[in-house]
Protein backbone atom coordinates (compact mmCIF):
# COMPACT_ATOMS: atom_id res chain seq x y z
CA UNK A 1 0.00 0.00 0.00
CA UNK A 2 3.10 2.54 1.00
CA UNK A 3 5.75 0.59 -1.66
CA UNK A 4 7.43 -0.25 1.50
CA UNK A 5 5.58 -3.32 3.78
CA UNK A 6 7.21 -5.81 1.82
CA UNK A 7 10.44 -5.18 3.91
CA UNK A 8 10.36 -7.67 6.53
CA UNK A 9 14.00 -6.58 8.23
CA UNK A 10 15.64 -3.43 9.08
CA UNK A 11 17.82 -2.35 6.03
CA UNK A 12 20.87 -1.59 8.96
CA UNK A 13 20.22 -4.65 10.49
CA UNK A 14 23.03 -6.57 8.75
CA UNK A 15 25.25 -3.90 8.85
CA UNK A 16 25.06 -3.40 12.80
CA UNK A 17 23.60 0.10 12.57
CA UNK A 18 21.41 1.73 14.78
CA UNK A 19 17.90 1.06 13.01
CA UNK A 20 16.67 4.53 11.16
CA UNK A 21 12.96 3.72 13.81
CA UNK A 22 14.65 3.69 17.35
CA UNK A 23 11.87 4.63 19.15
CA UNK A 24 8.52 1.87 19.88
CA UNK A 25 6.06 4.17 19.12
CA UNK A 26 6.93 3.63 15.09
CA UNK A 27 9.14 0.73 13.55
CA UNK A 28 8.26 -0.79 9.71
CA UNK A 29 10.51 -3.54 11.04
CA UNK A 30 8.55 -6.26 12.25
CA UNK A 31 10.74 -7.97 14.03
CA UNK A 32 11.66 -4.66 16.19
CA UNK A 33 8.11 -4.18 16.30
CA UNK A 34 7.55 -7.64 17.90
CA UNK A 35 10.11 -7.22 20.97
CA UNK A 36 9.02 -3.54 21.34
CA UNK A 37 5.41 -5.76 22.56
CA UNK A 38 7.17 -7.94 24.62
CA UNK A 39 8.90 -4.88 26.28
CA UNK A 40 5.48 -3.44 26.56
CA UNK A 41 3.93 -6.69 28.47
CA UNK A 42 7.17 -6.00 30.78
CA UNK A 43 6.60 -2.66 31.36
CA UNK A 44 2.76 -3.31 32.29
CA UNK A 45 3.75 -5.89 34.64
CA UNK A 46 6.34 -3.76 36.84
CA UNK A 47 3.41 -0.41 36.12
CA UNK A 48 0.83 -1.04 39.29
CA UNK A 49 -1.88 0.88 39.13
CA UNK A 50 -0.58 2.88 41.82
CA UNK A 51 2.42 3.67 40.17
CA UNK A 52 0.83 4.56 37.28
CA UNK A 53 -1.47 7.35 39.46
CA UNK A 54 1.95 8.45 40.59
CA UNK A 55 3.28 9.17 37.56
CA UNK A 56 -0.08 10.80 36.18
CA UNK A 57 0.21 13.25 39.19
CA UNK A 58 3.75 13.61 38.14
CA UNK A 59 2.87 14.79 34.56
CA UNK A 60 0.27 16.34 35.67
CA UNK A 61 2.14 18.77 37.62
CA UNK A 62 4.59 19.53 34.99
CA UNK A 63 2.40 20.36 31.65
CA UNK A 64 -0.83 21.74 32.77
CA UNK A 65 0.17 24.18 35.13
CA UNK A 66 3.26 25.14 33.11
CA UNK A 67 0.93 25.43 29.15
CA UNK A 68 -2.15 26.77 31.49
CA UNK A 69 0.20 29.91 32.61
CA UNK A 70 2.33 29.79 29.36
CA UNK A 71 -1.63 30.37 27.33
CA UNK A 72 -2.97 32.59 30.06
CA UNK A 73 -0.59 35.20 29.72
CA UNK A 74 -1.23 35.15 25.57
CA UNK A 75 -4.59 35.10 25.81
CA UNK A 76 -4.12 38.35 28.37
CA UNK A 77 -1.82 40.33 26.17
CA UNK A 78 -4.48 39.18 23.47
CA UNK A 79 -7.56 40.48 25.20
CA UNK A 80 -5.92 43.41 27.85
CA UNK A 81 -6.63 46.05 24.57
CA UNK A 82 -10.64 45.66 25.36
CA UNK A 83 -9.30 47.37 29.14
CA UNK A 84 -7.32 49.29 27.83
CA UNK A 85 -9.91 51.03 25.64
CA UNK A 86 -12.19 52.23 29.22
CA UNK A 87 -9.08 53.87 30.40
CA UNK A 88 -8.28 55.91 27.32
CA UNK A 89 -7.00 54.04 24.23
CA UNK A 90 -9.06 55.18 21.48
CA UNK A 91 -9.08 59.00 23.22
CA UNK A 92 -5.39 59.40 23.01
CA UNK A 93 -4.59 57.90 19.44
CA UNK A 94 -7.74 59.74 17.72
CA UNK A 95 -9.13 56.19 16.22
CA UNK A 96 -12.17 57.31 14.45
CA UNK A 97 -15.11 54.86 13.23
CA UNK A 98 -13.88 51.52 12.61
CA UNK A 99 -10.19 52.02 13.56
CA UNK A 100 -10.61 50.23 16.97
CA UNK A 101 -12.29 46.98 15.06
CA UNK A 102 -9.61 47.17 12.44
CA UNK A 103 -6.76 47.27 14.78
CA UNK A 104 -8.15 43.88 16.66
CA UNK A 105 -8.62 42.54 12.97
CA UNK A 106 -5.21 42.63 12.11
CA UNK A 107 -4.12 40.30 14.93
CA UNK A 108 -5.93 37.67 13.31
CA UNK A 109 -4.12 37.72 9.69
CA UNK A 110 -0.54 36.17 10.54
CA UNK A 111 -2.04 34.05 13.59
CA UNK A 112 -4.77 32.46 11.11
CA UNK A 113 -1.58 31.65 8.27
CA UNK A 114 0.79 30.62 10.24
CA UNK A 115 -0.99 28.14 12.60
CA UNK A 116 0.38 25.04 10.99
CA UNK A 117 3.94 26.38 10.21
CA UNK A 118 4.10 26.89 13.60
CA UNK A 119 3.48 23.46 14.80
CA UNK A 120 5.32 21.57 11.84
CA UNK A 121 8.01 23.55 13.68
CA UNK A 122 6.76 22.94 16.98
CA UNK A 123 7.62 19.19 16.53
CA UNK A 124 11.14 19.95 14.83
CA UNK A 125 12.81 22.43 17.57
CA UNK A 126 10.80 21.26 20.82
CA UNK A 127 8.36 22.62 22.61
CA UNK A 128 10.56 24.32 25.58
CA UNK A 129 12.83 26.26 22.86
CA UNK A 130 9.74 26.99 20.14
CA UNK A 131 7.42 28.26 22.88
CA UNK A 132 9.43 30.05 25.12
CA UNK A 133 10.97 32.20 21.97
CA UNK A 134 7.45 32.78 21.12
CA UNK A 135 6.24 33.32 24.56
CA UNK A 136 9.18 36.38 24.90
CA UNK A 137 8.17 38.00 21.41
CA UNK A 138 4.53 37.96 22.68
CA UNK A 139 5.28 39.66 25.78
CA UNK A 140 8.03 41.93 24.00
CA UNK A 141 5.22 43.35 21.48
CA UNK A 142 3.27 43.70 24.21
CA UNK A 143 5.69 46.50 25.87
CA UNK A 144 5.82 48.16 22.43
CA UNK A 145 2.68 48.69 21.92
CA UNK A 146 1.96 50.92 24.81
CA UNK A 147 4.51 53.03 23.32
CA UNK A 148 2.59 53.42 20.53
CA UNK A 149 1.98 57.31 19.21
CA UNK A 150 -0.54 56.49 16.43
CA UNK A 151 -3.11 54.54 14.89
CA UNK A 152 0.11 53.45 12.22
CA UNK A 153 1.74 51.84 15.88
CA UNK A 154 -0.91 50.13 16.74
CA UNK A 155 -1.70 48.18 13.46
CA UNK A 156 2.03 47.25 13.42
CA UNK A 157 2.09 45.92 16.80
CA UNK A 158 -0.89 44.07 17.08
CA UNK A 159 0.10 42.34 13.64
CA UNK A 160 3.66 40.85 15.18
CA UNK A 161 0.92 40.44 18.72
CA UNK A 162 -0.44 37.66 16.30
CA UNK A 163 2.64 36.40 14.36
CA UNK A 164 4.65 36.01 17.84
CA UNK A 165 1.15 34.18 19.16
CA UNK A 166 0.11 31.93 16.99
CA UNK A 167 1.51 28.88 18.34
CA UNK A 168 0.45 28.97 21.46
CA UNK A 169 -3.13 27.55 21.47
CA UNK A 170 -2.47 25.02 18.90
CA UNK A 171 0.91 24.09 19.86
CA UNK A 172 -0.68 23.56 23.53
CA UNK A 173 -3.20 21.60 22.82
CA UNK A 174 -1.26 19.10 20.69
CA UNK A 175 1.88 19.03 22.96
CA UNK A 176 -1.14 17.79 26.05
CA UNK A 177 -2.79 15.26 22.95
CA UNK A 178 0.49 13.29 22.96
CA UNK A 179 1.07 13.07 27.10
CA UNK A 180 -2.82 11.90 27.82
CA UNK A 181 -4.91 8.39 26.76
CA UNK A 182 -8.59 10.21 25.11
CA UNK A 183 -10.58 9.32 28.34
CA UNK A 184 -8.03 11.09 30.68
CA UNK A 185 -7.70 14.60 28.65
CA UNK A 186 -11.04 16.37 28.87
CA UNK A 187 -10.43 18.02 32.65
CA UNK A 188 -6.64 18.30 31.34
CA UNK A 189 -7.83 20.38 28.36
CA UNK A 190 -10.55 22.39 30.40
CA UNK A 191 -8.22 23.26 32.91
CA UNK A 192 -5.79 24.50 30.55
CA UNK A 193 -8.66 26.28 28.43
CA UNK A 194 -10.06 27.66 31.82
CA UNK A 195 -6.95 29.94 31.67
CA UNK A 196 -7.99 32.21 29.01
CA UNK A 197 -11.49 32.75 31.54
CA UNK A 198 -8.72 33.62 34.56
CA UNK A 199 -7.13 35.94 32.20
CA UNK A 200 -10.06 37.69 31.26
CA UNK A 201 -10.75 37.68 35.49
CA UNK A 202 -7.28 38.31 36.23
CA UNK A 203 -6.89 40.75 33.36
CA UNK A 204 -10.15 42.60 35.01
CA UNK A 205 -8.28 42.96 38.52
CA UNK A 206 -5.59 44.15 37.04
CA UNK A 207 -6.81 46.50 34.66
CA UNK A 208 -8.45 48.56 37.85
CA UNK A 209 -5.40 48.12 39.73
CA UNK A 210 -3.00 49.07 36.77
CA UNK A 211 -5.87 52.32 36.43
CA UNK A 212 -4.68 54.03 39.04
CA UNK A 213 -1.18 54.58 37.68
CA UNK A 214 -3.08 57.05 35.36
CA UNK A 215 -0.59 59.94 34.65
CA UNK A 216 2.61 58.18 36.45
CA UNK A 217 5.90 59.27 34.55
CA UNK A 218 3.68 61.06 32.39
CA UNK A 219 1.68 58.01 30.53
CA UNK A 220 -1.77 57.30 30.89
CA UNK A 221 -3.31 54.42 32.27
CA UNK A 222 -3.84 52.23 29.36
CA UNK A 223 0.16 52.37 28.46
CA UNK A 224 0.43 51.09 31.72
CA UNK A 225 -1.69 48.10 31.37
CA UNK A 226 0.25 46.93 28.31
CA UNK A 227 4.05 47.80 29.45
CA UNK A 228 3.50 45.92 33.26
CA UNK A 229 1.43 42.78 31.32
CA UNK A 230 4.20 42.63 28.55
CA UNK A 231 7.03 42.92 30.96
CA UNK A 232 5.55 40.10 33.03
CA UNK A 233 5.11 37.87 30.22
CA UNK A 234 9.00 38.43 29.10
CA UNK A 235 10.00 37.65 32.59
CA UNK A 236 7.76 34.04 32.38
CA UNK A 237 9.31 33.36 29.32
CA UNK A 238 13.16 33.40 30.43
CA UNK A 239 11.64 30.54 33.50
CA UNK A 240 9.28 28.80 31.24
CA UNK A 241 12.52 27.76 28.61
CA UNK A 242 14.02 25.54 31.40
CA UNK A 243 10.36 24.18 32.41
CA UNK A 244 8.01 23.83 29.53
CA UNK A 245 7.99 19.93 28.86
CA UNK A 246 8.96 18.59 25.55
CA UNK A 247 6.90 15.53 23.72
CA UNK A 248 7.07 12.48 26.20
CA UNK A 249 9.90 10.14 24.22
CA UNK A 250 12.12 13.27 25.01
CA UNK A 251 11.26 14.38 28.64
CA UNK A 252 14.93 14.06 30.74
CA UNK A 253 12.26 14.72 33.95
CA UNK A 254 11.30 11.65 33.78
CA UNK A 255 13.02 7.91 33.75
CA UNK A 256 13.83 5.59 31.20
CA UNK A 257 10.83 3.13 32.26
CA UNK A 258 8.24 6.41 32.75
CA UNK A 259 9.20 7.64 29.42
CA UNK A 260 8.60 4.08 27.82
CA UNK A 261 5.81 3.28 29.88
CA UNK A 262 3.97 6.67 28.55
CA UNK A 263 4.63 5.54 25.11
CA UNK A 264 3.39 2.43 26.12
CA UNK A 265 -0.11 3.22 27.17
CA UNK A 266 -1.11 5.97 24.54
CA UNK A 267 0.08 3.52 22.02
CA UNK A 268 -1.99 0.57 23.28
CA UNK A 269 -5.08 3.27 23.18
CA UNK A 270 -4.40 5.22 20.25
CA UNK A 271 -1.71 3.00 17.60
CA UNK A 272 1.71 4.17 16.75
CA UNK A 273 2.54 7.63 16.52
CA UNK A 274 4.98 7.88 14.05
CA UNK A 275 7.28 10.77 16.48
CA UNK A 276 10.29 9.79 14.60
CA UNK A 277 9.05 10.86 11.23
CA UNK A 278 9.11 14.79 10.00
CA UNK A 279 5.84 15.83 8.93
CA UNK A 280 6.13 16.30 5.20
CA UNK A 281 3.98 18.39 2.61
CA UNK A 282 2.47 14.77 2.10
CA UNK A 283 1.42 14.37 5.22
CA UNK A 284 0.26 18.13 5.14
CA UNK A 285 -2.10 17.19 1.92
CA UNK A 286 -3.46 14.00 3.22
CA UNK A 287 -5.31 15.26 6.42
CA UNK A 288 -7.18 17.23 4.11
CA UNK A 289 -8.86 14.09 2.46
CA UNK A 290 -10.77 13.59 5.12
CA UNK A 291 -13.88 15.22 5.05
CA UNK A 292 -14.18 15.58 9.66
CA UNK A 293 -10.99 17.42 9.39
CA UNK A 294 -13.31 20.19 7.96
CA UNK A 295 -15.68 19.65 10.18
CA UNK A 296 -14.49 20.47 12.97
CA UNK A 297 -12.58 23.63 11.93
CA UNK A 298 -16.37 24.49 11.54
CA UNK A 299 -17.16 23.23 15.42
CA UNK A 300 -14.75 25.29 16.88
CA UNK A 301 -15.26 28.40 13.89
CA UNK A 302 -18.87 28.59 15.03
CA UNK A 303 -18.13 29.24 18.72
CA UNK A 304 -14.84 31.87 17.74
CA UNK A 305 -17.39 34.45 16.92
CA UNK A 306 -19.01 35.17 20.07
CA UNK A 307 -16.29 33.50 22.43
CA UNK A 308 -13.86 36.85 21.02
CA UNK A 309 -16.88 39.25 20.98
CA UNK A 310 -17.31 38.93 24.66
CA UNK A 311 -13.83 39.00 25.33
CA UNK A 312 -13.05 42.23 23.17
CA UNK A 313 -16.28 43.76 23.79
CA UNK A 314 -17.93 42.51 27.23
CA UNK A 315 -15.87 45.47 28.78
CA UNK A 316 -17.87 47.82 27.13
CA UNK A 317 -20.86 46.14 27.11
CA UNK A 318 -20.98 46.46 31.04
CA UNK A 319 -20.06 49.69 31.04
CA UNK A 320 -23.26 50.57 29.68
CA UNK A 321 -25.03 49.50 32.78
CA UNK A 322 -23.96 52.84 34.16
CA UNK A 323 -20.75 51.57 35.99
CA UNK A 324 -17.44 53.87 36.08
CA UNK A 325 -14.18 52.60 34.69
CA UNK A 326 -13.07 50.98 37.57
CA UNK A 327 -16.29 48.94 38.45
CA UNK A 328 -16.35 48.19 34.74
CA UNK A 329 -13.29 46.61 35.22
CA UNK A 330 -14.14 44.92 38.81
CA UNK A 331 -17.50 43.65 36.97
CA UNK A 332 -16.16 42.20 34.22
CA UNK A 333 -14.25 39.56 36.85
CA UNK A 334 -16.88 37.45 38.31
CA UNK A 335 -18.81 36.13 34.89
CA UNK A 336 -14.65 35.08 33.50
CA UNK A 337 -14.25 33.12 37.13
CA UNK A 338 -17.71 31.19 37.01
CA UNK A 339 -17.23 29.93 33.88
CA UNK A 340 -14.02 28.56 34.32
CA UNK A 341 -15.58 26.97 37.60
CA UNK A 342 -18.35 25.05 35.16
CA UNK A 343 -16.27 24.20 32.67
CA UNK A 344 -14.22 22.16 34.05
CA UNK A 345 -17.29 20.62 36.53
CA UNK A 346 -18.57 19.85 32.46
CA UNK A 347 -15.26 18.17 32.10
CA UNK A 348 -14.73 16.48 35.21
CA UNK A 349 -18.47 14.44 34.09
CA UNK A 350 -17.54 14.26 30.31
CA UNK A 351 -14.40 12.22 31.16
CA UNK A 352 -16.15 9.91 33.79
CA UNK A 353 -18.55 8.74 31.56
CA UNK A 354 -16.41 8.87 28.70
CA UNK A 355 -18.60 10.97 26.08
CA UNK A 356 -17.87 14.80 24.47
CA UNK A 357 -20.88 15.21 22.27
CA UNK A 358 -23.39 15.76 24.84
CA UNK A 359 -21.27 18.32 27.03
CA UNK A 360 -21.11 20.37 23.32
CA UNK A 361 -24.62 20.63 23.04
CA UNK A 362 -25.56 21.56 26.78
CA UNK A 363 -23.01 24.46 27.01
CA UNK A 364 -24.29 25.80 23.60
CA UNK A 365 -27.76 25.75 24.26
CA UNK A 366 -26.81 27.64 27.89
CA UNK A 367 -25.06 30.50 25.31
CA UNK A 368 -27.92 30.63 23.28
CA UNK A 369 -30.34 31.68 26.02
CA UNK A 370 -28.01 34.13 27.59
CA UNK A 371 -27.24 36.39 23.91
CA UNK A 372 -31.25 35.95 23.85
CA UNK A 373 -32.54 37.26 27.13
CA UNK A 374 -29.98 40.22 25.90
CA UNK A 375 -31.34 40.75 22.62
CA UNK A 376 -34.83 41.02 23.98
CA UNK A 377 -33.84 42.56 27.89
CA UNK A 378 -32.54 46.20 27.57
CA UNK A 379 -34.48 47.82 30.86
CA UNK A 380 -33.34 45.34 33.52
CA UNK A 381 -29.36 45.59 34.12
CA UNK A 382 -28.99 42.95 36.84
CA UNK A 383 -30.49 40.39 34.04
CA UNK A 384 -28.43 41.79 31.80
CA UNK A 385 -25.23 41.16 33.87
CA UNK A 386 -26.83 37.81 34.84
CA UNK A 387 -26.88 36.84 31.03
CA UNK A 388 -23.33 37.44 30.74
CA UNK A 389 -22.76 34.54 32.92
CA UNK A 390 -24.91 32.68 30.69
CA UNK A 391 -22.85 33.84 28.22
CA UNK A 392 -19.25 32.65 29.36
CA UNK A 393 -20.19 30.10 30.77
CA UNK A 394 -21.75 28.13 27.69
CA UNK A 395 -19.52 29.40 25.14
CA UNK A 396 -15.69 28.75 27.12
CA UNK A 397 -17.10 25.27 28.73
CA UNK A 398 -18.01 24.04 25.19
CA UNK A 399 -15.06 25.17 23.83
CA UNK A 400 -12.31 22.84 25.42
CA UNK A 401 -14.76 20.17 24.54
CA UNK A 402 -14.85 19.96 21.28
CA UNK A 403 -11.05 20.98 20.86
CA UNK A 404 -10.43 17.85 23.13
CA UNK A 405 -12.88 16.12 20.98
CA UNK A 406 -11.55 16.40 17.57
CA UNK A 407 -7.44 16.68 18.79
CA UNK A 408 -8.00 13.57 20.89
CA UNK A 409 -9.73 11.68 17.98
CA UNK A 410 -6.71 11.86 15.39
CA UNK A 411 -4.03 9.40 15.88
CA UNK A 412 -0.37 10.15 15.32
CA UNK A 413 1.72 13.28 15.91
CA UNK A 414 1.24 13.91 11.60
CA UNK A 415 -2.24 13.92 11.50
CA UNK A 416 -2.86 15.32 15.41
CA UNK A 417 -0.23 18.28 14.70
CA UNK A 418 -1.62 19.24 11.16
CA UNK A 419 -5.34 18.71 12.17
CA UNK A 420 -5.02 20.67 15.57
CA UNK A 421 -3.14 23.80 13.84
CA UNK A 422 -6.11 23.74 11.04
CA UNK A 423 -9.05 23.54 13.13
CA UNK A 424 -7.52 26.25 15.85
CA UNK A 425 -6.24 28.23 12.30
CA UNK A 426 -9.64 28.55 10.58
CA UNK A 427 -11.38 28.84 13.68
CA UNK A 428 -9.62 31.95 14.24
CA UNK A 429 -10.99 33.62 11.10
CA UNK A 430 -14.17 33.84 13.77
CA UNK A 431 -12.11 36.31 15.65
CA UNK A 432 -12.10 38.60 12.14
CA UNK A 433 -16.11 38.23 12.44
CA UNK A 434 -15.99 38.82 16.17
CA UNK A 435 -14.02 42.44 15.91
CA UNK A 436 -16.62 43.83 13.64
CA UNK A 437 -19.92 42.47 15.38
CA UNK A 438 -20.36 44.93 17.65
CA UNK A 439 -19.98 48.58 16.35
CA UNK A 440 -20.28 51.53 17.87
CA UNK A 441 -22.78 52.74 16.04
CA UNK A 442 -24.57 49.32 17.62
CA UNK A 443 -24.92 50.59 20.69
CA UNK A 444 -27.73 52.80 20.12
CA UNK A 445 -29.74 49.70 19.29
CA UNK A 446 -28.12 47.92 22.18
CA UNK A 447 -25.91 45.48 20.29
CA UNK A 448 -28.41 43.80 19.09
CA UNK A 449 -26.83 43.29 15.31
CA UNK A 450 -24.04 41.77 17.67
CA UNK A 451 -26.15 39.54 19.98
CA UNK A 452 -27.79 37.91 16.60
CA UNK A 453 -24.57 37.52 14.79
CA UNK A 454 -23.25 35.47 18.29
CA UNK A 455 -26.47 33.56 18.14
CA UNK A 456 -26.27 32.72 14.52
CA UNK A 457 -22.42 31.55 14.95
CA UNK A 458 -23.12 29.06 17.69
CA UNK A 459 -25.47 27.34 15.62
CA UNK A 460 -23.56 26.66 12.99
CA UNK A 461 -21.06 25.07 15.54
CA UNK A 462 -23.99 23.38 16.93
CA UNK A 463 -24.80 21.97 13.64
CA UNK A 464 -21.10 20.79 13.03
CA UNK A 465 -21.06 18.77 16.06
CA UNK A 466 -24.31 17.25 15.11
CA UNK A 467 -22.46 16.03 12.13
CA UNK A 468 -19.27 15.14 13.39
CA UNK A 469 -21.10 13.17 16.19
CA UNK A 470 -22.87 11.27 13.23
CA UNK A 471 -19.71 10.62 11.33
CA UNK A 472 -18.05 8.79 14.25
CA UNK A 473 -20.92 6.70 14.69
CA UNK A 474 -20.95 5.96 11.33
CA UNK A 475 -17.68 5.09 10.50
CA UNK A 476 -17.05 2.68 13.74
CA UNK A 477 -20.14 0.93 12.88
CA UNK A 478 -18.54 0.55 9.40
CA UNK A 479 -15.23 -0.23 10.93
CA UNK A 480 -17.51 -3.24 13.27
CA UNK A 481 -18.54 -5.07 10.68
CA UNK A 482 -15.61 -4.66 8.20
CA UNK A 483 -13.52 -8.22 8.35
CA UNK A 484 -10.10 -8.04 9.92
CA UNK A 485 -7.58 -5.97 8.94
CA UNK A 486 -4.01 -7.29 7.24
CA UNK A 487 -1.95 -4.36 7.32
CA UNK A 488 1.26 -3.81 8.52
CA UNK A 489 1.65 -1.75 11.88
CA UNK A 490 4.11 0.18 9.84
CA UNK A 491 0.43 0.75 7.41
CA UNK A 492 -1.43 1.11 10.77
CA UNK A 493 0.95 3.96 12.09
CA UNK A 494 1.01 5.90 8.63
CA UNK A 495 -3.45 6.04 8.55
CA UNK A 496 -3.24 7.26 12.34
CA UNK A 497 -6.68 7.47 12.92
CA UNK A 498 -7.65 6.22 9.51
CA UNK A 499 -6.60 2.90 10.40
CA UNK A 500 -9.38 0.55 10.36
CA UNK A 501 -9.02 -1.13 13.70
CA UNK A 502 -8.98 2.80 15.48
CA UNK A 503 -12.37 3.72 16.99
CA UNK A 504 -13.34 7.63 17.85
CA UNK A 505 -14.54 8.70 21.05
CA UNK A 506 -17.98 10.16 20.77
Amino acid sequence: MFGREKNTSSPDSSSGKEPPFSNNYYDPDIARAAAADDNEHDLHHHFSPSRERRLLAKIDLRVIPVLSILYLLAFLDRTNIANASIFGLQDELRLQNTQYNTALTIFFVPYIVFEIPSNVLLKKLKPHLWLSVCMFGFGFVTICQGLVQNYSGLLATRFFLGLTETGMFPGSFYLIGMWYKRSEAQKRYSFFFGSTSLAGAFGGLLASAIGNMDGLQGYLGWRWIFILEGLLTCVVAFIFFFVIPDFPENAKWLTEDERQYVQVRLRKEQGRSAAERPIGFKDVVNVFKDYKIFVGGFMYFGLIVPAYSYAFFAPGIIQTYGYSRIQTQLYSVPPWAVSFTFAMIIAYFSDKIKHRFAFTMMPICLAIAGFGILIVVHDDHHLQYGALFMVTMGVYSAMPVIVCWFNMNLGGHHRRAVGTAWQIGFGNIGGIIATYSFLPQDKADFYRPGYSICIAFICLSAASCLVYAASCITQNRQREKAPRSLLTEFEKTELGDLNPEYRYLL
